[in-house]
């Protein structure tokens, strides 16, 4: 088992309030597999990725990665863990504006203390397997929307993590950029490589091998399900046409 959470619990206190996010949330995720969690905005699944991407700590539970518990690692330790086992693409792309596709994607190997000359060609590489060899040397300003989010790919790929942690991939990108996505992810699932991607888009998630539903902060059995598409379905409007 690659990654494994246990009866999770997160808690965030507003006001002197307590309020529940997350209410016992137990899965697991096997090394190679492709996982959407999907649900409507509010319903848990970004604190949920926190959590599983070390940027966040549960109150209460036991959180698995490669068999060891991490629930009480330090901050070096989880910072450890988001540089080497943990890569992430966001819906904003999160790239550095005044640098090439290729320093973007060096970044995290100047972090881990790689020789320049080193760090050059293993991002490459990277850009190379998203397609972008021949854009190492554009800025983002000079790329596409579905460009960059090849180069935040990459970047997220360059230090070869166990699992790739993809917040709403597609979010700030037209149709057919968002499907170019979507294949390379599935390319690089193919190769191996593990995905695990939160989505409230139905179509968005049905390229994942497995979907996970989430509502109200708990993960639904399938039985439940129905009460949640009808909640992220598309609102119709009865006077569309009338003026």
């Amino acid at each position: 088992m690659l990654l494994e959470l246990k009866h999770i619990y997160k808690n965030y206190l507003q006001d002197k309030i307590i309020i529940p996010v997350l209410k016992d949330v137990s899965l697991s995720i096997d090394e190679g597999e492709y996982v959407a969690i999907m649900g409507p905005s509010g319903s848990g699944k970004t604190t949920l990725m926190n959590l599983i991407g070390c940027l966040d700590r549960p109150s209460k539970g036991e959180y698995l990665l490669e068999g060891k518990s991490i629930v009480n690692y330090t901050e070096n330790q989880l910072s450890d863990l988001r540089l080497n086992t943990l890569g992430f693409v966001f819906q904003s792309f999160n790239l550095l504006a005044k640098q090439t596709a290729l320093e973007n994607v060096a970044l995290p190997l100047s972090y881990a203390g790689v020789p320049v000359k080193k760090r050059k060609e293993i991002a490459f590489k990277a850009l190379q397997r998203v397609g972008l060899a021949d854009r190492v040397h554009f800025k983002p300003g000079q790329l596409s929307g579905g460009q960059q989010q090849r180069v935040a790919i990459a970047r997220a790929l360059v230090n070869n993590p166990k699992i790739i942690l993809a917040d709403e991939p597609t979010g700030a990108l037209d149709s057919r950029s968002g499907a170019q996505v979507m294949s390379l992810f599935q390319k690089l699932n193919e190769e191996g490589v593990t995905i695990v991607m939160i989505t409230h888009d139905a179509d968005i998630a049905s390229h994942a091998k497995k979907v996970l539903h989430i509502l109200d902060g708990e993960i639904m059995e399938d039985k439940e399900k129905k009460q949640l598409q009808e909640q992220t379905a598309p609102l119709t409007n009865d006077w569309e046409g009338e003026v």
